[in-house]
C-alpha cells in the first residue's frame, strides 16, 4: 500500500463577497480535487486545540497524527532540528523573523521578501553586535530565521508561559501590545531594541531603499519553546515517510518523527514555487517510501497577503500539477490511499491563522465512494465524516483505526 498526502496549506477560507459569495477553493478550478472526493469521500478536521495558538506548527504536527496536547513545545524548537541543531535540555529555540515595522505598525512580516543572503549578513551583524555568548542568531530561509539560547552563566529567563504574537497575524496591524510578554519578555524586548539599532544604516538595508523595497527594521522573536520527543512514525505505523517541503518547520517535525526530508530544486515557500516538480519528486519517492507528503506553502502566504486572486492561482497550480499526476500515477501501483488537506484556515479577510475545521478529501483501497463530488468547505460541512480532534485523522487514513 502507498499512501500520499497533499497539503494546501491555510487553503480553507470564508465565503467572499468579491467571490459571489464563493471561497476561494469553490471558485477555484480544482478537479482532480474534485475527483478524489467523486472516488472517494470528503470530510473535516479541526486540528489546533483552541486553547493552543492556530499555528501550522500545532496544526501539521496534530495532521500527522500527533496529539499537540501532549507533545507540542513552541514552534522555533521544531525549526531548529531542521537545521540539525541540536538543543541541550536547558536550551531554547525562538523564531527570529526579519520584518518591517514603520510606527509601530507591522507593514511586512517577511520584510518584503528579503533574500537569504541579505538575511544571512544582517543576522551576522547583530551576532557580532552581542554581547551573551550564549546567544546564536542562525540564518533560515529568506525572513524565516533562528535565534538559539544556550545554558550558561546567565540562567534562561524564559518558562513555557513565555509568548509573543506571531507577525504573520499582525499584517498592517499596530504591533504595541503585541511584543514578547510572560517570563524572559523584557530579555527579548531589548533584543528586538537593539536590532533596530544596528538594522537602522545596515548597508543591506540602504541598498534595499535604492532599490525600492522596504528595509527589514528590526527582528520579531516569538515562536519560542524546548526540542519535543515525537515517537518515531515508523515504529509507530511500520512505514518509512518522506516530506517534501520548502518550510523548515515542515522539515523539523519530518525529522523529529523519522522521516527522510527529500529537497526539489526551484521549492521556494512561495507563490513562486516549482509545482510540477513537487509533483515529480513525490512520484518518484513512492518507489522508495510508504508514505509522502507533499507540502505547499502558496496558499497561506497568499492568504497573508490577503491576494484573492493569488490564492485561487495557487490552489489551482497545486491541483494540476501535484494532486492530477500524483493520482494518475498512484492508480496505476495497486492499493493507494490519497489524502488531500490543509491544516488550518487561513482567511483572505483576516490575513491570519485561525482555528476551525479543514475540509479534506479522501480516495483509495477500502475507501467507498459517496454521493459528494467537490471538495470545499460547505461540502465538507455536511459529511458524515468528522475529526473534532484532528490528530486521529491520520489513523483513519492509514486504516488503523
Amino acid at each position: 500500500m502507498k499512501y500520499v498526502i497533499v497539503i494546501p496549506d491555510g487553503c480553507a477560507d470564508e465565503p467572499l463577497e468579491v467571490l459571489g459569495g464563493k471561497t476561494p477553493l469553490q471558485a477555484a478550478n480544482v478537479p482532480a480535487m474534485d475527483a478524489v472526493v467523486a472516488a472517494g469521500i470528503v470530510g473535516r478536521a479541526f486540528n489546533v486545540p483552541e486553547h493552543l495558538p492556530p499555528g501550522s506548527d500545532v496544526a501539521n504536527m496534530s495532521l500527522l497524527g500527533y496529539n499537540p496536547n501532549e507533545n507540542f513545545t513552541g514552534r522555533a524548537p521544531i525549526e531548529a532540528f531542521a537545521q540539525g541543531i541540536e538543543l541541550g535540555p536547558e536550551d531554547w529555540a525562538i523564531r527570529c523573523n526579519l520584518v518591517t515595522v514603520i510606527d509601530r505598525v507591522m507593514k511586512d512580516f517577511t520584510a518584503d521578501h528579503i533574500s537569504s543572503e541579505e538575511a544571512r549578513q544582517l543576522l551576522e551583524s547583530l551576532q557580532q553586535e552581542t554581547n551573551l555568548k550564549q546567544l546564536q542568531y542562525v540564518p533560515g530561509v529568506s525572513y524565516r530565521n533562528l535565534l538559539i539560547f544556550r545554558q550558561g552563566q546567565m540562567a534562561a529567563p524564559f518558562s513555557q508561559e513565555t509568548w509573543a504574537r506571531p507577525p504573520h497575524d499582525l499584517t498592517d496591524k499596530s504591533v504595541t501590545a503585541d511584543y514578547p510578554r510572560g517570563p524572559g519578555a523584557d530579555f527579548l524586548r531589548g533584543l528586538m531594541t537593539d536590532s533596530e539599532a544596528v538594522f537602522r544604516n545596515h548597508p543591506v538595508n540602504l541598498q534595499r531603499k535604492k532599490n525600492g523595497k522596504l528595509p527589514a527594521t528590526t527582528t520579531w522573536l516569538w515562536g519560542i519553546g524546548k526540542t519535543p520527543a515525537l515517537e518515531n512514525f515508523e515504529q509507530r505505523f511500520q512505514l518509512r515517510g518522506a516530506m517534501i517541503t520548502a518550510v523548515d518547520l515542515l522539515r523539523g517535525l519530518a525529522a523529529l518523527v523519522g522521516w527522510k526530508n527529500i529537497a526539489v530544486p526551484g521549492a521556494t515557500g512561495y507563490t513562486d514555487t516549482d509545482y510540477a516538480a513537487k509533483g515529480r519528486y513525490a512520484i518518484d519517492a513512492l518507489d522508495e517510501f510508504d508514505i509522502v507528503c507533499v507540502h505547499v506553502e502558496a496558499t497561506d502566504e497568499a492568504s497573508h497577503e490577503g491576494d484573492v486572486q493569488g490564492k485561487i492561482k495557487a490552489l489551482e497550480e497545486i491541483d494540476q500539477k501535484i494532486v492530477a499526476p500524483i493520482f494518475d500515477d498512484l492508480r496505476k501501483r495497486g492499493d493507494f490511499r490519497l489524502l488531500v488537506t490543509p491544516d488550518h484556515p487561513t482567511p483572505l479577510r483576516t490575513k491570519t491563522h485561525s482555528h476551525g475545521f479543514v475540509p479534506f478529501a479522501l480516495a483509495g483501497t477500502g475507501i467507498e465512494p459517496e454521493t459528494a463530488s467537490s471538495y470545499d468547505e460547505a461540502t465538507a460541512g455536511q459529511s458524515q465524516h468528522a475529526f473534532p480532534e484532528g490528530w486521529n485523522l491520520m489513523k483513519f487514513f492509514l486504516g488503523k483505526t
